[in-house]
């Protein structure tokens, strides 16, 4: 495993002193912060090493890990974060920058999970075994300090809260009670056992609160425990309530109910299939199977976000809103939902079904790029396949009741009629799947023939024929000019003849140029590739053994592909920007057009997706699981992201196929590793809509 530790940029210090003694209250030591490097405090990176909640409505928060401490809480939805992060000092030295980490998931079917934090100098040892109460909304923290030396360590905590992620404004007051923040919507409080003393708070303009406090711990040799509960509630004698409650219950109580939660969950699901070779992979399994559920929010069912995480510049400074990772996307709620169907939580997806068509769908049929939990749109951009996939997504589910039909007209309707205002009409998509360009792109078309075939069944079987038929004139004019749009056989690469990430223009052998994004390089259409041209095969649009598709395969991998211990894994697309600096610092969005400060890494869901080709073309794809699987970090999370061959110059640690500081978990990921898993068990895309593939690729009864 490799250990990263950045620099601590703590803000605002809730202080508690762990005091030598006989537990005797004592007054606060003075402990000095470290030195400020920014105006203005950063979210922690999006690396986690642990995603946790209970499986109750009654318990609405959520925690992170990172770098060897408890980062950010969401609460009370799970696209705010209210905390920052809660970490310890050792006689003045932080842990996060004193020890050496390491995680661990005690359980693979219950998101329990420690941190064990080991001074460089092996002096001492801070073990932190963290849980959620299921009958309230309280992170509970089993706190266990050893002294590896014999001597008595003055040990601190810090934390940094930032309620209702408004960090732009003063959070409010705190007081000796145990309040440590608290704003008109929520307050959050803190207490332990042995009780804390003596606890001062002091809110800044930064939405961030210092605090301190003493206890009555020790630091002799042998073990220090301390049971930490922080709490949220609608108001201050709430947060404090809730947290002596949980004092009271128990540690183990608490983490037995919520331990058990989870498995009454689990079991209640599909068993896992057989494909799942290894111990490592049936962990990822049960990991995936948590992941995915934990990331549905608990007000507002339905609302699965894409990660609970700000990678890179969307942490930088505690900017509202927080980031769009923690945001619903039509796109990859589409990838959760199927992956629950494929393992038997078939109600989840059709809350999430429920969702896009009810919550997030505007009136005139379209969704958004994202929204929040509430359905409220964040990005406002229009992407064409998150208009298709919710009609794809009704037909899986069989769901053609009337309210749904009524929704799926909607959509289908609009994809349409789509134009905008230069005169372009759909399938060219405003954005495709990697939203930074426009044009005509094969995964997007397949999306929309898909869509379309999908809403013309569910049309005929609500007597609506005249629908029905326009849908499908619509969706075979397209799949004819399909390659005429996206299929060059002018390229620089390999045979010449291969589908294009997508053409500006609907002419694939012209030399229109772009820049492809994300700081990334200007290119001529005919250089740039992209694997997603396999959604074509994995929708049902066009077979796998078509000679268009066969011909795409080795150019994609020789252009885009990366050989790693780990497995194979494929870039986005050539000139790929979005990922991080050539020296492993954090992508920024400030970074000009062609600048190519950045570079992208290559990302696991590949693996997954090309998995299900192969499956599809009748071969196997353990390998393309295995990849999946080894991509995850030491806690089985599996990132967007993983290092490539070449790894930031002047840097150790940066191993291929191990996971970068991009978002993790990325709930997709979770996703594609499940369906991947039970299609090898079919020996088919257990996904791939039969209404569509009997239409264009093979014949059915």
């Amino acid at each position: 495993m490799r250990f990263r530790v950045a620099a601590s940029l703590v803000f605002g210090l809730l202080l508690v002193v762990l005091i030598p003694g006989s537990g005797q209250a004592a007054a606060p030591a003075a402990i000095t912060a470290p030195a400020a490097t920014t105006p203005k405090p950063n979210w922690l990176p999006a690396d986690k090493q642990g995603f946790g909640t209970s499986r109750t409505l009654a318990s609405k928060v959520w925690f992170t890990l990172e770098g060897g401490e408890l980062s950010e809480v969401y609460y009370p939805t799970l696209d705010t974060p209210s905390f920052r992060d809660l970490q310890f000092s050792v006689d003045g030295v932080t842990e996060r920058d004193g020890a050496v980490h390491r995680a661990a998931l005690l359980d693979p079917h219950s998101p329990t999970y420690r941190q064990i934090n080991t001074d460089k100098s092996r002096r001492w040892r801070l073990i932190k075994t963290y849980v959620t109460d299921p009958s309230r909304s309280v992170v509970l923290i089993d706190v266990d300090f050893q002294s590896l030396d014999g001597r008595r360590h003055r040990v601190s905590m810090f934390a940094n809260a930032a309620p209702s992620n408004e960090t732009d404004i003063s959070p409010g007051s705190c007081s000796p009670s145990g309040v440590l923040a608290s704003d008109a919507r929520m307050a959050i409080a803190v207490a332990a056992s042995p009780a804390l003393r003596h606890l001062a708070c002091t809110p800044s303009s930064d939405g961030i609160v210092a605090s301190t406090a003493s206890t009555g711990l020790t630091g002799k040799p042998g073990h220090q425990q301390l049971i930490l509960a922080l709490a949220f509630a609608h108001d201050r004698s709430g947060a404090l309530s809730a947290a002596h409650a949980s004092l009271r219950a128990g540690w183990t109580t608490v983490g037995r109910r919520y331990a058990n939660g989870w498995h009454t969950y689990l079991t209640r699901l599909r068993q896992a299939p057989r494909s799942l070779a290894s111990v490592r992979e049936r962990e990822e399994y049960s990991v995936s199977e948590v992941v995915l559920a934990a990331s549905e929010d608990k007000t507002y069912r339905g609302a699965f976000i894409a990660s609970p995480t700000m990678p890179w510049a969307w942490g930088t400074g505690l900017q509202t809103p927080s980031g769009p990772y923690h945001l619903v996307w039509s796109r990859d709620l589409y990838e959760i939902a199927t992956a629950l169907i494929a393992d038997g939580d078939v109600a989840a997806a059709r809350r999430a079904l429920d969702f896009l068509l009810f919550r997030q769908q505007q009136a005139d049929g379209s969704f958004p790029q994202n929204s929040d939990v509430t359905g409220k749109p964040a990005l406002t951009n229009l992407q064409l396949d998150e208009v298709s996939d919710p009609i794809i997504l009704a037909w899986q589910l069989g769901a053609h009741d009337r309210a749904t039909w009524t929704h799926v007209k909607l959509a289908a309707d609009f994809i349409m009629g789509w134009h905008d205002d230069q005169g372009h009409t759909a399938p060219y998509t405003p954005q495709e799947r990697w939203e930074n360009q426009a044009g005509y792109s094969p995964a997007t078309i397949a999306s929309e023939i898909a869509g379309l075939v999908c809403a013309a069944s569910i049309a005929r079987q609500n007597g609506d024929t005249a629908s029905a038929a326009k849908y499908l004139q619509t969706a075979d004019a397209w799949h004819a000019q399909l390659n005429a749009w996206t299929f060059t056989t002018t390229g620089p690469y390999g045979s010449r003849s291969y589908y294009l990430r997508l053409t500006k223009d609907g002419n694939p052998n012209a030399p229109t140029t772009y820049n492809v994004g994300d700081s990334g390089p200007t290119l001529d259409q005919r250089a740039v590739v992209d694997p997603s041209f396999l959604e074509l095969v994995r929708l049902g649009v066009v077979a796998p053994n078509d000679p268009h598709i066969l011909s795409t395969l080795p150019v994609v991998d020789a252009q885009l592909s990366a050989d790693t211990p780990n497995g194979r894994f494929w870039h986005r697309y050539n000139g790929d920007g979005y990922g991080e600096q050539r020296n492993g610092a954090p992508w920024d969005v400030g970074f000009p057009p062609g600048s190519q400060t950045t570079i992208g890494r290559v990302w696991p869901i590949f693996a997954g997706e090309r998995g299900e080709y192969e499956l599809a073309a009748g071969h196997g794809a353990a390998a393309e699981l295995h990849a999946m699987a080894a991509a995850a970090n030491a806690v089985g999370l599996i990132p967007e992201q993983v290092w490539d061959q070449n790894p930031p110059s002047g840097q150790s640690g940066f191993a291929p196929g191990t996971p970068t500081f991009s978002a993790t978990p990325l709930a997709w990921s979770h996703a594609q590793f499940i369906r991947l898993a039970w299609s090898i068990a079919a020996g088919h895309p257990v996904e791939q809509p039969t209404v569509v593939a009997c239409r264009y690729v093979r014949t059915c009864g």
